[in-house]
């Protein structure tokens, strides 16, 4: 029988490397086609290779699952909790047609959950070099920062002005969300590293930051966003008016204010919801979110709003801010109504206010959560429109040799995994530049597999909600319980069988195939094509297949990826073995051992 074409046949260039039948390719073409087919790794700002992680949980792997997550995003228990899942909005498995998205978060912190106690952590340690870092601020990005450079082999020295390690992880998240056990475990295997971390430590007034730059190779700032942003409107230093970030920060240290039975939050993204259910928690017993737009214009997740809702959270659509009113206390808050009027350039829904629609809603206590900025550090250097040192996005370089910035401090407030990405990407080049040379590489690893053994009706699993604790109620017992309780391992299992496999690539071999259309017949959806012109793009990867219904004008017949749902069905009905498989994967490797 004819030995069939794959993936792998293309001619080899100087953009793909062979170790062991194994293609490791760095060529812009490689890059395109997983961009364009494994969306959900492609939306992951580290770039976490989901379908192996979900594929090794099924397998029952879970150490694997969960250091296949912590080689590129570091605190895979803490993310598997609270993090923003772009990954959940790009998956295949959530288009029109095909369901909801996999739970990809939740399968994440059942890796966590599941691995051995005795976990081995696994690292691709590199010699020392006799070369010194310090970074400035334990939380996502410095914490990230931290354990690569390490990794690296330099002497690094970790400086965090609150008590304890964490950053927004210890202070700015609840219990409840992030349990406090889980984040120190993967503090705690970061610091293993050998890391120093100093805490109680003021950048700017315990020590210059030219002192550091004098005693250290290199320094990068990564100090986060502590400084609250203000409403402007009148009464807004009234006593009763809160910081949403200091509340929870108050919380989280046991000094809670007393904010009386009625509180209103303002504000839509995540800090407002930890706010408003907080408040509930502390006694509270009218809580309500007040909010510009509509819930579909909300910052947070499904999740966080129905169980926001469960627990008693109120949420009050289409009104803005105006006054807050009182006389020694804040007493109110007056707003005007709004409404959606067609959208922003960014794509967002634009929202105006309703000239002479004004109203006041009584509160006992209001909390402003709209946001926060980093607080300037004293340093030389070029600094921003905000008095904060500026950073270049692409290189991280200030414009003082050997200052560096990185995460919230420099980009303003993002996600946790974006910060843990700008931490790593950081490390990697205050590395290069310190040593003039690279430690590790992005490759698309490239190598032959066989039909896996997912099964059509897999698709029809409906979509394994996360268990929470139930009544409410009981939510708001001391000390406060984590509100989701994890998977137990069945639906753990049963989700992780929901995921299409976006990694596995199947093509026919245009030579041998004999154009019987079996395998459109049984194809699913549409995803096999009876193409006249294969149209690339300008790094050689496919951009468009110009369909054909015109015998005459076929040329050949090809799988659709982007369409694919790796069911295998066209495989097992070829009647002449011209479709084969392969797993392609977006892997980061280090240059030296070539170990992933």
């Amino acid at each position: 029988m004819r030995e069939k074409s794959s993936y792998l046949d293309k001619t080899l260039n100087s953009e793909r490397e062979v170790i062991r039948n194994v293609v490791y390719s760095t060529d812009p073409a490689d890059f395109s086609y997983m961009a364009a087919n494994v969306p959900c790794q492609a939306a992951c700002p580290a770039w976490t290779n989901v379908p192996a992680y979900i594929r090794c949980l099924y397998e029952g792997r879970f150490d694997r699952s969960y250091e296949i997550n912590r080689i590129v995003n570091v605190l895979p228990g803490v993310l598997g909790r609270i993090c923003s899942r772009p990954c959940e909005t790009k998956c295949r498995h959530g288009e029109r047609e095909l369901g909801q998205p996999v739970n990809i978060c939740h399968i994440k912190r059942a890796a966590s959950d599941f691995k051995e106690p005795g976990h081995v952590y696994l690292e691709q340690l590199f010699a020392p070099l006799g070369k010194s870092v310090t970074v400035v601020g334990a939380g996502p990005a410095g914490l990230a920062a931290a354990h690569d450079l390490a990794v690296f082999g330099f002497d690094v020295e970790l400086l965090e002005a609150l008590e304890t390690p964490g950053g927004m992880l210890a202070y700015g998240i609840p219990e409840f969300r992030l349990p406090r056990d889980v984040l120190k475990a993967e503090i705690d295997s970061i610091l293993r590293l050998g890391v120093t971390l100093r805490t109680g430590v003021k950048v700017g007034e315990d020590v210059a930051v030219d002192e550091l730059l004098k005693s250290r190779h290199a320094v990068l700032l990564a100090a986060g966003c502590y400084a609250a942003r203000q409403l402007d409107v009148p009464g807004e230093d009234l006593p009763g008016v809160l910081s949403g970030l200091r509340f929870v920060m108050d919380v989280n240290s046991g000094r809670a204010p007393m904010l009386g039975k009625r509180v209103l939050v303002l504000g839509a993204g995540f800090t407002a919801f930890d706010c408003a259910r907080l408040a509930l928690r502390l006694g509270a017993d009218d809580v309500a979110i007040c909010i510009r737009g509509t819930e579909e214009d909300l910052r947070v997740t499904q999740d966080e709003i129905h169980e926001a809702k469960r627990e008693g959270v109120h949420i009050r659509s289409l009104m803005v801010s105006t006054r807050i009113v009182g006389r020694d206390r804040v007493e109110g808050v007056e707003f005007l109504r709004t409404r959606i009027e067609g959208t922003r350039p960014d794509g967002r829904r634009k929202v105006v206010p309703v000239d002479g629609s004004d109203f006041c809603v009584p509160t006992d206590s209001v909390i402003v959560a709209v946001g926060q900025g980093p607080e300037p550090i004293p340093a030389p250097g070029e600094k921003d429109k905000r008095n904060v040192l500026k950073g270049d996005p692409t290189t991280f370089r200030t414009s003082v040799p050997n200052l560096y910035v990185a995460g919230d401090f420099m980009t303003g407030p993002t996600t946790v995994i974006e910060s843990i990405a700008g931490g790593r990407r950081a490390a990697e080049r205050i590395a290069e530049d310190l040593t003039g040379r690279k430690f590790r590489e992005w490759a698309v690893r490239i190598h032959d597999t066989g039909v896996n053994d997912r099964q059509r009706e897999w698709d029809f699993i409906p979509r394994q909600e996360m268990p929470t604790v139930l009544p409410a109620i009981e939510r708001f017992q001391s000390p406060q319980p984590e509100v989701e309780i994890g998977y137990s391992p069945e639906p753990a299992h049963e989700e992780s069988k929901r995921c299409y496999l976006c990694y596995l690539h199947y093509e026919i071999d245009i030579d041998a195939c004999i154009y019987c259309r079996y395998c459109i017949d049984v194809a699913p959806r549409d995803c096999i094509k009876l193409v006249r012109e294969v149209v690339l793009d300008e790094s050689g990867a496919v951009k468009r297949l110009v369909e054909t219904t015109a015998w005459e004008e076929v040329n050949a017949v090809v799988i659709d990826n982007e369409r694919c749902i790796r069911c295998g069905a066209c495989l097992r009905v070829c009647p002449v073995d011209c479709i084969s498989v392969s797993k392609v994967e977006l892997v980061q490797r280090a240059l030296e051992t070539g170990r992933e």
